[in-house]
């Protein structure tokens, strides 16, 4: 685990706003942000029901696919990945992620959009469980009450300045650690990535504060959509900040927190902090689909 630190952005805001992105991206070169998070208390947990199997789900360029082959081959379990669509299974080798979990020891199962709908029934965990003997599950995406735990511990004592906390939202496990760990009198904000009001209710679950609120402006289309404007923005603000933010998520709330800022959304004086989590690796898939589209790529280096 590398040291994770807080950096000011190096832009000048109005009404004496302050911005600060915490560099979770940083923790690990491969398990990055809040997957090192989420995973630190399952595999603790896999270890001591003694399984030597993590079974998990994932899409074509999952962050929480990569980082759960990653460290499961560190930590010496065997993984399998449950990956939604089909016709990728003879498509590893020109999937960046894929590939990755692959050369890192992760066996596939490809199945269809239809059937993946079902992986959280028991039924369909029974099939899973008699194809591949025990394994230890973690959930798409990883959370859990575990998960939970683990990202309890993004926030330290030095966080305390700060009014706001930022944060992308996928499942919901990220915020809810956040709202547990943060103080009364700060609010969390999550900017989720996919379209809808379903995650109120997943928050809700592990969540023990009402501190929090989501803000659904920012997701661009949906999961996994991306224009020419977060395209420059997420290039200009690494040309900037010399940070690199992903497409599906950090980038997006980046760009929400600063269009909010500038439409006063923010009272002055505020001290905002960002949650950077990481997913940096679906970069280079992305990439290859900004050039199919003849887009400009994400910069990640100078």
């Amino acid at each position: 685990m590398n040291p994770v630190f807080n950096q000011s952005l190096n832009i000048q805001f109005p009404n004496a706003i302050s911005v600060t992105i915490k560099r979770e991206d940083l923790i690990h070169p491969f398990v990055s942000g809040n997957k090192f998070r989420k995973l630190k208390y399952n595999l603790l947990q896999a270890k001591a029901e003694n399984k030597d199997t993590l079974l998990t789900f994932g899409g074509a360029f999952s962050n929480h696919i990569a980082a759960v082959a990653y460290a499961g081959k560190e930590q010496g379990f065997k993984t399998i990945g449950i990956i939604r669509g089909d016709e990728l299974f003879d498509k590893i080798e020109e999937n960046p992620t894929l590939k990755f979990a692959h050369e890192n020891g992760m066996q596939f199962e490809f199945i269809s959009r239809e059937e993946y709908r079902l992986k959280s029934e028991n039924s369909f965990i029974e099939k899973l469980k008699n194809k591949f003997g025990d394994f230890y599950l973690v959930p798409e995406g990883g959370t859990n009450e575990l998960a939970v735990k683990g990202c309890e511990e993004i926030l330290t004592d030095e966080d305390s300045v700060f009014n706001y906390v930022c944060c992308a939202v996928g499942t919901g496990g990220t915020i809810s650690g956040l709202i547990n760990s943060s103080l009364q009198n700060q609010k969390i904000l999550g900017f989720p990535a996919l379209k809808g009001d379903f995650l109120n209710d997943e928050i809700r679950i592990f969540a023990k504060k009402d501190n929090w609120n989501l803000i659904s402006d920012y997701h661009f289309g949906g999961y996994g959509k991306i224009n020419l404007e977060l395209i420059e923005f997420i290039n200009a603000f690494f040309e900037k900040n010399k940070v690199p933010l992903d497409p599906i998520y950090t980038g997006k709330m980046v760009f929400g927190v600063i269009d909010l800022i500038h439409k006063n959304y923010f009272p002055a004086h505020s001290k905002i902090l960002l949650i950077h989590t990481g997913g940096l690796q679906g970069i280079d898939g992305m990439n290859i689909k900004l050039k199919q589209k003849k887009l400009p790529i994400l910069k990640t280096n100078d």
